[in-house]
């Protein structure tokens, strides 16, 4: 059965913008999507230069999200999904526009700039009955999808241990007083809200930590720390986790760790087995069985369960990795919207595919990091408010 490309539109993501390129390069290695509108930029004229670079026809290039929101669902070739690939306070109100309209939104993470707001923006969503997707890429990976499996179906016993690290190098001396304006907006607690390395990296490695364990998080005991002086937002954590389903865990993510390009590992132990993963060695998976030699487990290669065949596009030994992963998200979300066009519901369609709800989690885990540390690393429990 073949199908038409998606339409959709993009906010933010203009020219020079590093995550917009990335989310346009995922939505074309499937063919599955095509950008036919956009609010690229909050400068009118760098969003309509962006635009005809981008093949967007100057009347689709819109000067505010809001005229976007409104003008394309009155169109009968509107889109059908929006990206938001803007700073993190923008998140909120963009996805707010286009949910009223009935537009499905595709949002990167973290989800909004506060709890309160990723609370209300569930409310929408539902109100709305559009499908949301959270762009946490790293479940997309082959191999994540691989050690969900084997977590799901007993191989590694029941979870003691989680270890998960997310350590960068790019902010070890102040970036953000020079011209790169990623480090510019992302210290600026007005663009990046509540959380610095918190929001922007340690999100990704909490996700994952969830994704695969199948355990939510229950409290928190945090160190963070600012450690460039002058920097206004965390640029380094440490977290002890404590899980609902009995594991306990340490997350640490940094952006001040010398020789750390993007260093995300992330180990699981049970009472039979232990598993490990590494995302700049992403068609490799680790299997230590108790008492049995550790098994190297590689995309597409022996081992491999179906799931994670299902997203490998070219034989073992060939590297798949950070856009591949990036598209094997939108070809769930993808299958999911066209599902919803056919007929289905949304709750049936949500998949693996990271919701609104984990959009809570992850605020949810900001909010008791924060408060821990503020409170000399006293054990906080995520909640819908603060401890």
């Amino acid at each position: 059965m073949t199908h038409k490309r998606i339409r959709i539109g993009m906010v933010g993501g203009g020219d020079g913008a590093f995550i917009g390129a990335v989310h346009r390069i995922a939505t074309r290695i499937d063919d599955g999507y095509e950008l036919v509108a956009g609010a690229l930029s909050s400068d009118p004229e760098r969003a309509l230069a962006s635009a005809l670079r981008l093949g967007i026809n100057a009347e689709r290039s819109y000067a505010s999200f809001t005229t976007m929101a409104e003008q394309e669902k009155q169109r009968e070739d509107g889109i059908q999904a929006v990206l938001i690939v803007t700073p993190n306070h923008m998140h909120y109100p963009v996805a707010k526009a286009f949910l009223e309209q009935g537009i499905h939104v595709i949002c990167d993470k973290p989800v909004t700039k506060t709890l309160d707001e990723a609370l209300t923006l569930k409310e929408l969503v539902t109100k709305s009955g559009a499908f949301f997707a959270l762009t946490h890429n790293y479940t997309g990976y082959p191999l994540i999808r691989h050690a969900k499996h084997l977590v799901d179906t007993g191989i590694l016993g029941k979870l003691r241990v989680i270890q998960a690290e997310y350590a960068q190098d790019w902010l070890t001396d102040k970036a953000e007083s020079t011209d790169n304006k990623q480090a510019q907006w992302r210290t600026d607690p007005e663009k990046s809200g509540m959380a610095g390395c918190l929001g922007d990296i340690g999100t990704h490695v909490f996700n994952l930590a969830c994704f695969i364990s199948g355990q939510k998080v229950q409290s928190v005991c945090a160190d963070l720390t600012a450690f460039v002086s002058g920097r206004r937002l965390d640029d380094n954590v440490h977290t002890m986790l404590r899980f609902d389903g009995g594991a306990k865990g340490m997350l640490w993510s940094s952006q001040v760790a010398p020789g750390n390009e993007n260093g995300l590992k992330i180990r699981l132990y049970g009472e039979k087995a232990g598993i490990e993963w590494s995302q700049e060695s992403p068609n490799e998976l680790w299997l230590s069985v108790f008492g049995e030699p550790t098994q190297k487990i590689t995309r597409a290669g022996h081992g491999a369960g179906e799931e994670a065949n299902r997203l490998s596009r070219v034989p073992a030994g060939h590297p798949e990795g950070y856009l591949e992963g990036f598209a094997n998200l939108y070809l769930d979300i993808g299958i999911a919207i066209r599902a919803i066009e056919d007929g289905a519901s949304v709750d049936s369609v949500q998949g693996l595919i990271p919701s609104i709800d984990d959009g809570i989690e992850g605020m949810k885990f900001i909010t008791a990091v924060l408060e821990s540390s503020a409170q000399n690393s006293v054990w906080c429990e995520l909640n819908d408010g603060v401890n």
